[in-house]
């Protein structure tokens, strides 16, 4: 059965904005899943820029999912742009060496751990995601949405600071969602289905299993 090749950055012939990221991300501390697609029509390959203050002697990691939309925009803030906040002063003198070493952060002190966004999330146009932060499957973030809390599955989250608008469905059916877990399906069976993952019946999705 015929299916999109995730190998291939640009999968729509013609519109080279959408790139499948995957294919173009080269930092190992940067983890994507299959199909997940990055929208800018400026520069859709470079993805990386968008991942700010990721700086190699932090350790931390973002990872984000399989099917997830990113559009134009979307930021992702690093550990490596918190300052400690426990004295009078945030600036980063330890940084710099020449004598000032002695006063450098221990990481302790300004890491808030690795960035994970889940599977099938949609991150709309200009959303910031701080650092640390977990957005879980099925997740929606409105355009200019800054998250700096976790984001529970299926929810949509807007504003700044990010808050929960609504959940997208009851908590029964997020629990059964996730308890079927569409996305890592073979691509066989994803393709024969798309009808009922894209649709709204739970019980015929679940008859796919």
């Amino acid at each position: 059965m015929p299916y999109p090749d995730p190998t291939n950055p640009h999968p729509m012939p013609g519109f080279p904005q959408v790139c499948f990221i995957k294919n173009t991300v080269s930092n190992p501390q940067i983890i994507i899943g299959d199909y997940t697609y990055y929208d800018d029509p400026e520069d859709s390959e470079n993805f990386e820029r968008r991942v700010l203050y990721h700086y190699p002697f932090m350790g931390d990691k973002l990872v984000i999912g399989k099917f997830c939309a990113i559009a134009r925009g979307v930021t992702f803030i690093m550990n490596g742009a918190n300052h400690s906040m426990a004295g009078f002063s945030t600036y980063p003198f330890g940084i710099f060496g020449q004598g000032w070493e002695r006063v450098i952060p221990t990481a302790e002190e300004s890491y808030k751990g690795d960035t994970v966004v889940g599977h099938d999330v949609w991150l709309g146009y200009d959303a910031a995601v701080m650092p640390g932060v977990s957005i879980g499957h099925g997740a929606i973030v409105a355009a200019k949405a800054v998250v700096t809390r976790d984001v529970p599955p299926y929810a949509i989250v807007g504003g700044n600071p990010a808050r929960v608008i609504r959940l997208r469905f009851s908590e029964e059916v997020i629990e059964a969602l996730l308890e079927i877990a569409w996305w890592d399906w073979e691509l066989d069976k994803i393709t024969r289905n798309l009808e009922y993952i894209v649709g709204a019946d739970l019980e015929a999705l679940r008859s796919c299993q």
